[in-house]
């Protein structure tokens, strides 16, 4: 990690960070140098800054950042995918990652329907500005594409429990079994809260009308998920 992290210093344009690098404008260069001084803790920090949840994207982004990392020009880019996943991973092990009980209630209550990435994000946001947060997921587990659509050899369901498990301690509820609209009314969710989030995802795939869509062995992704 040292090596690979020393790699960064040198740079002068950190593409790795742009909208075309990083999708969540994750800090990578001062991480990097972070992790180049061993000051692990302050590299969670950092990262945390961005990426509510970098146990994530450190094993499933495809790393647009290492595309766009200025190292790639004349040799191989900085394995930043890698340096991510360590950060986080030793910050588990080291105990650095405890829950934050937010100090102060607004007294607000927010609704978040889905428990996917974007539900768990808003919903971990919401929880540090004070609201009181409830999460509706309609399968029996939380985490929706996290834990049903992501094969584990590529995200291990124990990795999303765990963080499932930190946001429950935080005090944000959630409730399993509530598909809003058919089990649960919305309109009694939209009666019961100061406000509600959709997150629902995109669990429907969208069709390509192309030559050749017709063939036999073209099938959507999520069905083989």
């Amino acid at each position: 990690m040292t090596v690979q992290s020393a790699r960064c210093m040198d740079c002068g344009t950190p593409f790795c960070q742009t909208h075309t690098g990083c999708p969540v404008n994750n800090l990578i260069p001062e991480w990097n140098n972070l992790v180049y001084s061993g000051q692990w803790p302050d590299a969670i920090e950092r990262l945390h800054k961005t990426n509510n949840f970098p146990e994530f994207t450190g094993r499933v982004c495809p790393a647009p950042c290492e595309g766009g990392c200025v190292a790639g020009l004349v040799d191989s880019p900085v394995t930043i995918k890698n340096i991510e996943y360590a950060i986080v991973d030793r910050a588990w092990r080291d105990g650095l990652i405890t829950p934050r009980i937010p100090k102060q209630r607004t007294g607000m209550t927010v609704a978040v329907v889905g428990s996917g990435p974007a539900g768990l994000a808003a919903a971990d946001q919401l929880n540090q500005m004070g609201h009181k947060v409830t999460v509706y997921e309609r399968a029996d587990r939380i985490g929706g594409l996290l834990m049903y659509g992501i094969p584990n050899m590529k995200l291990e369901k124990d990795t999303v429990q765990r963080r499932v498990n930190l946001l429950k301690e935080e005090g944000i509820e959630f409730v399993t079994n509530a598909d809003i609209g058919k089990n649960v009314d919305v309109n009694e969710v939209k009666a019961n809260y100061d406000a509600m989030c959709l997150t629902m995802g995109a669990t429907k795939p969208r069709d390509l009308p192309i030559p050749g869509r017709e063939l036999k062995g073209v099938h959507f992704a999520m069905v083989r998920l």
